[in-house]
């Protein structure tokens, strides 16, 4: 713990691995939807290790699809870890990010814990919707650890200043809830579709069709607040960043709903379904994204050059000072 003690991180390691920290679990969602579209869900029949005595699966096809996606967990894992390590070591520590990033830790955890029931309970639907929704959830937390690394240290104790005004911010707040119901539908769609996951997996017993249309409805609804809110945003004359986040979401809803509609009609084809699971990634980054830009952190221009200084001075990984007393 002293040689630990005598080193700490700078913010620009902590900014790229928050960066990578999005990225991983982005990647992780993908490949957890190829595993259960391939049939893949029991091509490692046992957890932790793939089968009771051999932890790498067999030179076969769903094996392999399963062993994938569990070494990306590996990855994802060992970012989170190396991320909250790093989170703790900064020089200057700083709650607003260790807190996101211990989130993250404890989000990995839980996700592990939920991966090795939905296993052992053959693929009971429920958990694996679960699993998605959780994956999502530690999805957003990485997100808002990225967007408080970026925030300097010589803004970061002053209070955020909304650039739009209230209505604004919650309407944003509307369509990330009106994602989430949006998200929650897709699991029952997949959950009760052609898509369990392996040869013999339960089912949630709602009619497809059904649950398909009311997944479909809520999609009109997400691009009525996604369109609503370009004209709004520009109404307000919001800052031309935060405008061009407004406008990319809303292109997103577009794609992400063109791409619904081809699953459907196209009888939930695999790849479809697969990229409409990547659409759906991108648009919560981009949504919370979204939110969190909706404030700023002042910095006085003597304090920002003097952190922009020490910045770019400062190393990757340097000695602590030794602490006096």
């Amino acid at each position: 713990m002293r040689d630990l003690r005598r080193f700490s991180v700078s913010p620009e390691l902590v900014r790229k691995v928050a960066l990578l920290v999005v990225i991983a679990y982005g990647v992780l969602v993908v490949t957890g939807g190829a595993v259960r579209l391939t049939g893949s869900g029991l091509g490692c029949p046992d957890w932790p290790s793939c089968y009771q005595h051999r932890l790498v699966a067999a030179l076969s096809f769903h094996p392999l699809v399963e062993d994938v996606n569990r070494f990306v967990t590996i990855g994802v894992s060992t970012l989170s870890i190396a991320a909250c390590g790093f989170a703790l070591l900064r020089s200057p520590r700083r709650k607003d990010i260790s807190i996101p990033a211990i989130g993250i830790m404890g989000g990995l955890a839980a996700q592990i814990v939920l991966g090795g029931l939905v296993v052992l309970t053959s693929l009971n639907p429920y958990l694996v919707a679960l699993h998605f929704l959780l994956t999502i959830a530690v999805l957003g937390v990485a997100t808002a650890f990225y967007h408080r690394s970026r925030i300097p240290d010589s803004a970061a104790s002053s209070a955020p200043q909304p650039l739009v005004a209230s209505d604004l911010r919650w309407l944003v707040l509307v369509i990330i809830g009106s994602l989430a119901v949006m998200s929650t539908l897709g699991t029952l769609v997949t959950g009760a579709g052609p898509h369990a996951g392996g040869p013999g997996a339960k089912r949630i017993p709602i009619a497809f069709h059904s649950i398909a249309e009311v997944h479909s409805s809520i999609g009109w609804l997400i691009l009525g607040l996604a369109g609503g809110s370009v004209f709004a945003f520009h109404h307000a004359r919001a800052p031309e960043r935060v405008q061009r986040l407004v406008r990319g979401y809303f292109e997103l809803v577009v794609v992400q709903g063109a791409l619904g509609y081809t699953q459907y009609f196209l009888h939930d084809s695999p790849v479809v379904v697969e990229f409409h699971l990547a659409g759906a990634t991108v648009l919560w980054i981009t949504a919370i994204g979204l939110y969190l830009s909706l404030h700023e952190h002042p910095v006085s221009t003597g304090a920002a050059a003097a952190s922009d200084g020490e910045s770019q001075r400062e190393p990757l990984l340097s000695p602590a000072p030794a602490s006096v007393g």
